[in-house]
């Protein structure tokens, strides 16, 4: 989740011992989305809190909550040892099953698209560590909203990449009316479409999207 100016408040106001329904009457935020937010943040309310409803409840409360969050605490630890250290191998089928979800597979043109850092940080990884491109086959280009600024997301977003903004192409601005605006605030930095192109290079161009194709197919058969 980005770190919107929004749920900058919104933390503030949950460490300050707010509750869910005050944060929503404060800030306007549904209490299914600050759930979300802070399902893994212990929380102890304040005075303010225990004076609107009986101690006892809001007590059960904070401790089955904090429960909740030891539990997923450790089941993190537990499954984060699980997995190790990746293998090349793992890498490569990790990014099959991102271009599987993310990836273009028609026009024959290679692009990941996705508005999360960490996966964006993959796509990247993949794409230089085992379809071997380099940093001149690679350009982005960010679609955002009219409320965005332009040179704070090429700046976010070129810095998570760890690319020059000379790979960054015009960026595409979504100014339709109908867009919510909590929508907006949700990715205040837009959504990042990495493509690959070949640069003089057809082993990084429609060869490498014949490629994955073939990687795609080798994996989907074996599961019909």
């Amino acid at each position: 989740m980005n770190d919107s100016p929004i749920k900058r408040r919104a933390t503030k106001l949950r460490d300050a011992g707010y509750s869910y329904k005050m944060i929503n009457v404060s800030l306007g935020v549904s209490k299914s989305t600050l759930s979300n937010w802070f399902k893994d943040k212990p929380f102890i309310p304040n005075q303010e809190v225990l004076h609107r409803i009986q101690y006892g409840p809001i007590k059960s409360a904070e401790k089955s909550h904090n429960k909740k969050v030891a539990e997923i605490e450790k089941l993190l630890e537990i499954g984060t040892k699980e997995i190790g250290r990746l293998s090349k191998r793992d890498l490569w089928l990790l990014g099959i099953g991102l271009y599987i979800g993310e990836g273009t597979k028609t026009y024959e043109n290679v692009r990941i698209v996705n508005s999360d850092p960490i996966i964006a940080r993959l796509a990247i990884k993949w794409f230089k560590e085992i379809c071997h491109v380099d940093d001149t086959n690679i350009t982005v280009t960010l679609h955002i909203y009219s409320d965005n600024d332009i040179k704070k997301s090429i700046d976010y977003w070129s810095m998570t990449l760890s690319l020059p903004k000379s790979n960054f192409r015009k960026t595409q601005i979504d100014s339709r009316k109908d867009k919510s605006i909590i929508r907006n605030k949700k990715l205040p930095y837009g959504t990042a479409h990495i493509n690959i192109i070949a640069d003089g290079n057809p082993e990084k161009g429609v060869r490498l999207h014949r490629k994955l194709m073939g990687w795609i197919n080798g994996v989907l058969s074996q599961i019909k």
